[in-house]
């Protein structure tokens, strides 16, 4: 008999919530440093096999809902109404990845894990720039498409919001605030930083 595909992606889900659960709570115990895949998946009660088909590596478990997030920007700007401004599109963008950092089916405790390890863990710094990076590309394609700019334009607007909320995000965590306060100010960084977008007009 045929594996009913959606009780198959079910299953999926329910395997990879019991790995990003495992690992929380273990990052949480032991450190992120001091746990080990092999940690993760007999906690999860998988296989080491089973925990690279759901993650390429260790921090992309922090990393789980990234590709979500970037979409949800994508999509904002993709999607906009007929004649919404540059900027409004690039608010909604980063509002988007803002607020869905706390949000989805994620553990509990995950996303301010992540925000945590972000200042702490070189390997995890290193992943989160190479999915900037990945954001940034996605985000300037749209924003370029979507109103007519030039290559170098577009790249430098998105970098400079997602630059002004990495770095915001990385000074409040250095001074121990607590998530709410960090997203917090990772919007007045979003809003900063769209000042910088008002002279531009499509096609300019």
């Amino acid at each position: 008999m045929p594996v009913d595909p959606g009780r198959r992606e079910r299953k999926k889900q329910v395997t990879r919530q019991a790995l990003m659960a495992a690992a929380v709570r273990l990052f949480t115990e032991r450190g992120y440093d001091e746990t080990s895949i092999a940690d993760i998946t007999d906690a999860a009660d998988v296989s080491k096999r089973t925990f690279f088909l759901h993650f390429p590596t260790k921090e992309d478990v922090l990393l789980a809902d990234s590709t979500r997030r970037i979409t949800l920007a994508v999509r904002a700007i993709e999607e906009r109404s007929p004649g919404t401004p540059l900027r409004d599109a690039l608010a909604t963008a980063a509002d988007r990845m803002i607020t869905s950092a706390a949000e989805h089916d994620l553990p509990a405790g995950l996303a301010a894990l992540r925000a945590r390890l972000v200042v702490t863990a070189p390997s995890v710094q290193a992943r989160v720039l190479h999915t900037t990076f990945t954001a940034q590309t996605r985000i300037a394609k749209a924003l370029r498409d979507a109103y007519a700019l030039d290559e170098v334009t577009a790249a430098a607007l998105v970098g400079a919001l997602m630059g002004a909320i990495s770095a915001a995000t990385a000074t409040s965590l250095e001074r121990g605030d607590a998530f709410e306060a960090t997203q917090a100010a990772m919007r007045t960084a979003a809003s900063l930083a769209l000042r910088c977008t008002e002279p531009i007009r499509p096609g300019s």
